[in-house]
């Protein structure tokens, strides 16, 4: 959808009205992701590709069908059991393909998506594509705010709750529902298409601990980058699970690394000469998240040998040592799980608490 957004932004406002392919499911080996998009304007004019060129074709007439109609299409495309270069995908995947009209109507807050988009700030489109609601309804939702009814408030409220969910995490895919927002597995699928790349979480200190929490900080959806000053140790065969592994001095890293609001820091070098500099610069970052592995001695003689740095007891606050919820985590993979689990819940304000102890709302706010 990035790749076309100008383009259909320019047919909007022009009060044009157009056709919007978008890829809202993949299976096998698809050649393009969920939302990959193409867009169809009343005269003919195309502008982005949902196959890298295997059904353009079919998906161009279809979207041409959808802006005379008005009736929105989710149609399947795979390869044809007679002839695989019949409309199909010659590499044997499968994609489902949602066409909707588009209009200044029809879409309201494309604009404002947009605007969101280029500012990079974070928004996610919700539309349903199948079921038994209001096939083509759409809602956008902002991590504070949302527009647009899908169907019943109970509807609006579960999908809510889910989106801010991918959106915190930069992911895109379908949701199903029952149609009052029962969470069944029913088939009323809705595609969510999160603008947000993922958070990062930057690990410090390549150590077996520090491969747990790759391995979990990955699953959480996190682009996950390893650091460590030691080359022998801070390989990419030692840490498959990270996205990027960098040789480097922590502190120095710290300091030209790109932190914003989302990112999570975890120290686990456990070593002065490495975590008093790297805490110096980390905990003066916008960072969501900055924990410290170590015992509760060395979490004493770190804070002494941070305030003598200069740091602030506002700033020292910040910083969550040691590290994790108090889950009696021993081994690596343990304490991954209790570093993933105090995340969560600094993210989500919950308590903590086993929810048999807790009464209200199950689905926490974002903070």
């Amino acid at each position: 959808m990035r790749d076309v957004l100008d383009q259909v932004l320019r047919w909007w406002e022009e009060g044009r009205r157009f056709g919007l392919a978008t890829v809202v499911g993949t299976f096998r080996s698809a050649p393009r992701p969920p939302g990959a998009a193409m867009a169809v304007l009343d005269d003919g004019e195309a502008a982005g590709s949902v196959s890298g060129g295997c059904v353009e074709g079919a998906v161009y007439e279809l979207a041409a069908e959808v802006v005379t109609t008005g009736t929105p299409v989710l149609q399947r495309y795979g390869v044809s059991d007679d002839d695989a270069f019949a409309v199909g995908l010659t590499c044997g995947g499968i994609i489902d393909v949602f066409v909707e009209p588009v209009s200044r109507r029809d879409y309201p807050q494309l604009a404002e998506v947009a605007a969101d988009v280029a500012a990079r700030r974070p928004v996610a489109v919700a539309t349903i594509v199948a079921g038994p609601g209001r096939v083509g309804a759409r809602r956008v939702v902002w991590p504070d705010r949302a527009a647009g009814p899908l169907g019943s408030a109970r509807l609006d409220d579960a999908v809510d709750d889910d989106v801010r969910g991918m959106l915190a995490q930069g992911l895109t895919g379908v949701r199903r529902y029952g149609p009052d927002g029962e969470r069944r597995l029913d088939d009323l699928r809705v595609f969510v298409q999160s603008f947000a790349p993922p958070p990062r979480m930057l690990v410090f200190g390549a150590i077996d601990f520090a491969a747990a929490v790759a391995r979990i900080g990955r699953f959480l959806g996190y682009h996950v980058v390893v650091c460590d000053a030691r080359p022998v140790f801070a390989t990419a065969r030692r840490f498959p699970e990270a996205d990027e592994v960098v040789v480097a001095w922590p502190h120095d890293y710290l300091a030209a690394a790109e932190v914003d609001e989302r990112t999570a820091i975890c120290v686990l070098t456990h070593d002065p000469k490495f975590d008093v500099p790297l805490l110096e610069v980390a905990l003066r970052t916008p960072a969501a998240y900055v924990g410290a592995m170590g015992s509760r001695r060395t979490h004493a003689d770190r804070l002494a040998r941070l305030r003598e740095a200069g740091l602030t007891e506002d700033e020292l606050a910040r910083l969550r040592s040691p590290i994790g919820l108090d889950l009696g985590a021993r081994t690596p993979e343990e304490t991954a799980v209790s570093i993933a689990a105090e995340l969560i819940q600094l993210r989500w304000g919950g308590s903590g608490r086993p929810l048999t102890e807790t009464s209200g709302r199950i689905h926490g706010e974002p903070r």
